[in-house]
């Protein structure tokens, strides 16, 4: 036996007297787990996690999953992709939670509270002066001086709506209101605003809210998915086959859900069409989920194809949209949510140009891993685009609400 087997069989004996790892090997592993989870380049990237060949450096490969999901606290190209989409479901999820809390009630008795207050400071002969003159054929009107008593006595109780039933609150509102104090000076106008602000709740049965909250969890599921995929995706390929699928159901479930408040208000009253543009976006979300399932759908030389499919989804809203505009061009709420509607198109049409061209990396590789590169832009403006979709809705619901059929 040569001196070299003995020094190496009596390594071995010390490595098994140490428990079979050496002080030495020890610090070899760690040094070697650290190396091994150092962001590496695109040029060492397997084949299923290149997709920018703009993006050059940063990137995690092949991690095990609790390296992964502690990766979210680290800088790397995901780390803005992974952030950008979380923070916007926190936002939609506050927005959700404090809608639903808002909705409005049949009548509102807190601020019916605040009438004796506000009859207070009206102009009482005038405001019966004016109330005879805009309904001569109304008999008998209540004299105010005696109702205002009434409302210093009343709770905001049975008693109270059946006064305010006695005094013809509808039609005063409908036939005198808005037409009578319209020219006024401020006092009229304030006591305008304020008794119709006021009675409005009367007369309001709030509309079904379910397309409204539909769009609002189809934004939540997108930004989630989305923000979920770009951590995890990086652990290992069948990973990130399934996580890439979920991030393509997330954009046509947004994409599908944004048409349901537009078009379920806008043809609440015209069943026929309501049900029309409502299925035909369903069906084809439904089309785009099932056909982001097949693997050359993620391929990158779909990249194009898949930003134009979605892109496609999109620009199908036209129909309903111009439809709306014809019906309803003398309401000033139809035009309000067009506006907004346009202002959703051209953010999500911009973060799709911008998705498709990997501008601006392409102009300089290498400059923008970190910061700024296309998918973060893409990610901005969605988030941008879907809370100017939700102001529209509110404006939907506070028409619908107001004027029903």
């Amino acid at each position: 036996m040569s001196c070299e087997d003995i020094d190496m069989k009596g390594s071995s004996e010390t490595m098994e007297n140490h428990g079979g790892c050496s002080p030495k090997e020890g610090k070899g592993k760690r040094l070697w787990n650290k190396v091994r989870y150092q962001l590496v380049e695109y040029h060492s990237l397997p084949g299923y996690l290149r997709d920018n060949e703009y993006i050059l450096g940063h990137y995690r490969s092949e991690w095990p999953l609790k390296q992964v999901l502690l990766s979210m606290f680290t800088i790397h190209n995901e780390t803005l992709n992974v952030w950008t989409h979380l923070i916007g479901f926190f936002i939609f999820l506050a927005l959700t939670i404090y809608t639903a809390m808002k909705v409005p009630k049949v009548v509102d008795l807190h601020s019916l509270q605040h009438i004796p207050d506000v009859l207070k400071k009206a102009d009482l002969h005038k405001l019966h002066m004016e109330l005879k003159t805009c309904l001569p054929s109304l008999p008998h009107m209540p004299d105010l001086h005696r109702f205002r008593e009434e409302l210093k006595t009343a709770l905001p109780s049975m008693d109270l709506l059946q006064s305010l039933s006695s005094w013809h609150v509808m039609e005063l509102l409908y036939n005198c209101l808005p037409e009578r104090f319209s020219h006024g000076n401020q006092t009229d106008r304030s006591v305008k605003e304020d008794v119709a602000n006021i009675i409005a709740p009367l007369m309001v049965r709030p509309i079904t809210r379910w397309p409204f909250f539909a769009f609002m969890g189809g934004a939540m599921f997108c930004l989630l998915s989305s923000s979920i995929c770009h951590l995890l995706s990086c652990h290992s390929e069948r990973l990130s086959y399934i996580m890439l699928r979920l991030d393509y159901a997330g954009i046509a479930a947004l994409i599908s859900t944004s048409f349901y408040p537009p078009v379920y208000y806008s043809f609440m009253c015209n069943p026929f069409f309501c049900n029309l543009y409502m299925g035909f976006i369903t069906i084809l979300g439904i089309a785009t989920i099932l056909f982001s399932l097949l693997p050359v759908f993620q391929s990158p030389e779909f990249r194009t194809i898949r930003a134009s499919l979605f892109f496609g989804m999109g620009m199908s809203g036209i129909a309903p949209i111009l439809h709306k505009v014809i019906l309803f061009w003398h309401q000033p709420e139809a035009l309000h949510t067009t506006g907004y509607e346009i202002l959703m198109g051209v953010l999500y049409g911009i973060g799709a140009l911008v998705y498709a061209t990997r501008i601006p990396e392409r102009w300089m590789p290498g400059k923008f891993d970190i910061a700024g590169h296309s998918h973060q832009l893409f990610h901005v403006l969605v988030v941008a685009g879907a809370y100017t979709h939700y102001r529209a809705g509110l404006v939907y619901l506070n028409w619908r609400d107001m004027e029903g059929c």
